[in-house]
C-alpha cells in the first residue's frame, strides 16, 4: 500500500510540474506573439525608422568586417576600433545629420591631433623641464576646452559642442600615447584615416539607401503647420456657427492641431540646421533657402498665438440677441471661409512648390469681411448701445490680427517661392466679376441694418447708387 501511494503521489507531482512547464511554455508564446505583433505594427506606422535600424547594422557590420580583415594583415590595429566608433556616433536619422557630424569629427580629430602634435613636440625642445611644461600646458589646454564649450552652449545653442568634445578626446589620446614625435605623427595618421573610413561608409549609405533628408522634412513640416491652422478655422466654423452634424469629431480633432504649430520651433531650427549641410536633391537646389523656412515658422506661430488667443477667449454661449447674431454670421462665416481657403492655398503652394499668386483674392475678401463687419458694429452701437456689441468687438479685433498673420504668412512665401524658383501657375477660371460677388454676400447684412444709406463702399474702391432697393448689385 505505501509503495502503491507512494508512486500515485508522484505520479501527481509529474502531472503538476507538466502542467507549469505547459503553462509557462504558453505564456512565453503569448508574449512573443504579442511582441512580434507590436514590432510588425511599428514597422507599418515607421517605415523610414526600420529602414534606418537596418542600414546602421548594415554599416556597423560593415565597419566591422573592414576592421577584422585589416587586423589579420596587421593593418591599424586597435586604433581601428576608431572606425567602429565613427559609425556609432556619427549615423545619424538624416543625411544633413551625418554630413554635420562627419564634418565637425573630421575637422575636430585634425585640429586636435595637430595640437597634440605641437604639445609633444614642445616638450621634446625642453627635455630637462618636460613633466611641468607638460603638465602645465595639459592643464591651461583643459581650462581652454571647457571654456569653449560654455561659450558655445551661450552662444551657438550646444550645436557644436560635439565637436569640441571630440576634439579633447583626440588631443588627450595623442599626448598620452607616446613622447616620440615620430610615432605621434603615425598614430595620428592612423586615426583619421580609420575615422576617414567611418565617415566615407556612413554617408555613402545614407545617400543611396532609402536616403532621409532634413531639408524635405523641414518643407514637409512647414506646410503642415499652415495646414493645421486651415483646419483650426474650418472647425471653428463648424462648432461656432453649426454648420455641420460632425460638431463633437471636429472639436476633438481638428481644433487641437495648432496647439501643435506653438511648440515647433525647436524642430524646425534643427532641421535648418541639418538641412544647410545636405547636398542639392530632388526639387532642393544647392543653396535652398533653408532660412526662408525659419521665419516662414514664425510667422506661423505667430498666427498660432492669435488662434490661442481667440481660443480662449470664446465659448459657445456668448451672449448675443439672435437678431444680431444673424446680422453677423454671413460676415464671420466669410472671414472665417476666406482666412480658411488662404491658409490652405498656402499649404498647397509649398507642397506643389508653386506661386501662391491666386491667395490674393481670399485674403483681399478676408480683410473686406472684416471692414464690413466693423462697419455693422459701429451702426448696432449707434442704434442700442455699447453693450449690444461688447461681446462681438473683441472677437473682430482678434480675427483682423489672424487676417494680418496670414498676410504675413503669404508675403513670406511668396519671397520663398523666388528665392527658390517656384513654379509659375496660371490662376485658372479666375474672372473679374467672382471677387464682387463675395463682396455682394457680405454686404447684405449692412443693407438690412439702414435702409437710409444712399450708397455702399466696397474694399477696391468701386461704388454702386442704390436707385431701387430690389436692384442687383
Amino acid at each position: 500500500m505505501d509503495i502503491e501511494s507512494t508512486m500515485e503521489a508522484n505520479k501527481g507531482g509529474f502531472f503538476v510540474h507538466w502542467k507549469n512547464c505547459l503553462e509557462t511554455l504558453s505564456s512565453i508564446k503569448s508574449i512573443f506573439i504579442s511582441f512580434t505583433k507590436s514590432i510588425i505594427k511599428f514597422g507599418k506606422n515607421n517605415p523610414r525608422r526600420v529602414n534606418y535600424s537596418l542600414k546602421f547594422a548594415f554599416a556597423f557590420t560593415l565597419v566591422f568586417l573592414i576592421y577584422y580583415l585589416r587586423s589579420l594583415c596587421n593593418g591599424f590595429g586597435i586604433i581601428g576600433m576608431w572606425s567602429i566608433l565613427t559609425v556609432v556616433v556619427v549615423f545619424e536619422f538624416s543625411v544633413g545629420a551625418i554630413f554635420c557630424k562627419s564634418l565637425n569629427k573630421v575637422c575636430a580629430t585634425l585640429l586636435g591631433g595637430a595640437l597634440g602634435v605641437g604639445v609633444q613636440h614642445l616638450i621634446t625642445i625642453y627635455k630637462e623641464r618636460e613633466d611641468p611644461i607638460f603638465i602645465i600646458l595639459l592643464y591651461l589646454n583643459i581650462v581652454n576646452f571647457t571654456l569653449i564649450r560654455f561659450v558655445s552652449k551661450i552662444i551657438k545653442k550646444t550645436r557644436y559642442d560635439y565637436r569640441e568634445i571630440i576634439f579633447m578626446l583626440t588631443f588627450l589620446l595623442v599626448i598620452f600615447s607616446t613622447n616620440q614625435v615620430e610615432k605621434i605623427f603615425e598614430l595620428a595618421h592612423q586615426i583619421l584615416s580609420t575615422i576617414l573610413i567611418g565617415v566615407t561608409i556612413c554617408i555613402v549609405i545614407s545617400i543611396f539607401i532609402c536616403p532621409v533628408w532634413a531639408g524635405e522634412d523641414l518643407h514637409k513640416l512647414v506646410a503642415s503647420n499652415i495646414e493645421k491652422l486651415a483646419n483650426y478655422l474650418q472647425g471653428f466654423e463648424v462648432k461656432y456657427f453649426h454648420c455641420s452634424e460632425d460638431k463633437e469629431k471636429c472639436e476633438n480633432s481638428v481644433l487641437e492641431g495648432y496647439k501643435t504649430v506653438l511648440h515647433s520651433k525647436e524642430s524646425e531650427e534643427s532641421l535648418e540646421n541639418f538641412a544647410r549641410w545636405e547636398p542639392g536633391h530632388g526639387r532642393f537646389l544647392f543653396r535652398h533657402p533653408w532660412k526662408q523656412y525659419l521665419k516662414i515658422g514664425v510667422l506661423t506661430r505667430e498666427c498660432a498665438l492669435n488662434i490661442k488667443t481667440l481660443d480662449n477667449y470664446l465659448n459657445p454661449e456668448i451672449s448675443t440677441s439672435l437678431e444680431f447674431q444673424c446680422k453677423i454670421q454671413e460676415l464671420c462665416t466669410k472671414m472665417i471661409s476666406e482666412s480658411n481657403k488662404a491658409l490652405n492655398m498656402i499649404s498647397s503652394s509649398i507642397k506643389t512648390m508653386t506661386h501662391p499668386s491666386a491667395t490674393k483674392t481670399h485674403i483681399k475678401n478676408a480683410k473686406s469681411a472684416v471692414e464690413e463687419l466693423k462697419f455693422v458694429l459701429k451702426i448696432v452701437f449707434l442704434e442700442a448701445g455699447l453693450l449690444s456689441v461688447t461681446p462681438v468687438t473683441p472677437v473682430t479685433l482678434i480675427f483682423e490680427e489672424i487676417i494680418k498673420s496670414v498676410e504675413k504668412i503669404y508675403e513670406s512665401v511668396s519671397e520663398l517661392s523666388n528665392l527658390a524658383y517656384f513654379k509659375n501657375v496660371a490662376e485658372s477660371n479666375m474672372s473679374p466679376e467672382k471677387p464682387y460677388l463675395l463682396h455682394r454676400d457680405i454686404i447684405k447684412p449692412v443693407v438690412d441694418i439702414e435702409n437710409t444709406v444712399d450708397h455702399v463702399a466696397i474694399s477696391d474702391n468701386h461704388r454702386f447708387d442704390r436707385k431701387d432697393n430690389n436692384k442687383t448689385l
